[in-house]
């Protein structure tokens, strides 16, 4: 039963220290071809953590843990890893995947009531379009405010703020990630059923690791704001002096 062990426990692949660093896609599909099998692997881990349906958004943020390891080249231990970040941010994880869940339905059906009302009604055009851009925006700090909180541990405001700034500098790459997560679900629908194992092998975990690999740097840039993870200090009298 060894290398079932050493299946889930032993460490990804790495590359050579002196290989030329890639950026942009080009480092986006090397990172998937050396670590496809692990993406495989934590595809699996997702569904099986998820199946409570209450667990999902821990299962999510244990994830994303494993994928921002992945973007950033760190030796991960999948199983280990995955397990560890589960138990830790399960209950931020649900709350923040509760709160988020719910605005992204609000503005879900407001954009379907608005549409369907301005098919009649040029007026409304307005709030739809106020509806579709809300809700874009609140799915782009979704995508923040995961990779950050499995990142840096934050308190719950400052996470948000940090979030909603990483937003405002940098939302394409996020909304190109979720772009891509939707062109896999896309796939699974148009060419089913010969895509009918795709959700089961790296749908999932490909999207996700899409999204780790889009927000990364606008996280880190967040990240190293001066004072921007520090507590606000008073200056003492003789500091000032």
């Amino acid at each position: 039963m060894q290398w079932l062990r050493d299946m889930w426990t032993r460490e990804g692949p790495g590359i050579p220290k002196d290989a030329p660093k890639r950026t942009g896609l080009a480092l986006f599909a090397e990172i998937l071809v050396r670590e496809w099998w692990e993406m495989i692997k934590l595809n699996i881990l997702f569904i099986l953590a998820g199946l409570f349906v209450v667990t999902l958004p821990a299962a999510l943020a244990a994830m994303a843990r494993v994928s921002v390891a992945l973007v950033e080249d760190r030796n991960t231990y999948l199983l280990w890893d995955f397990t560890e970040a589960f138990l830790r941010y399960f209950w931020r994880a649900t709350a923040w995947g509760l709160a988020l869940s719910g605005s992204l339905a609000i503005g879900l059906y407001a954009i379907v009531t608005y549409a369907a009302g301005a098919r009649d009604n040029l007026l409304l055009s307005a709030p739809l379009t106020i509806a579709l851009v809300a809700t874009a925006f609140i799915a782009v700090l979704a995508c923040h405010l995961f990779i950050l909180m499995v990142m840096r541990d934050l308190p719950a405001l400052r996470l948000l703020r940090l979030a909603a700034l990483a937003s405002v500098i940098r939302p394409l790459p996020a909304l190109a990630a979720l772009a891509f997560a939707a062109s896999l679900w896309l796939a699974h629908i148009l060419f089913y059923p010969v895509s009918v194992f795709m959700p089961a092998t790296f749908n999932f975990s490909l999207g996700m690791f899409a999204v780790a690999f889009g927000v990364h740097r606008a996280a880190v840039m967040v990240l190293d704001l001066p004072n921007a993870t520090q507590p606000h200090r008073e200056p003492h009298a003789r500091d000032a002096s």
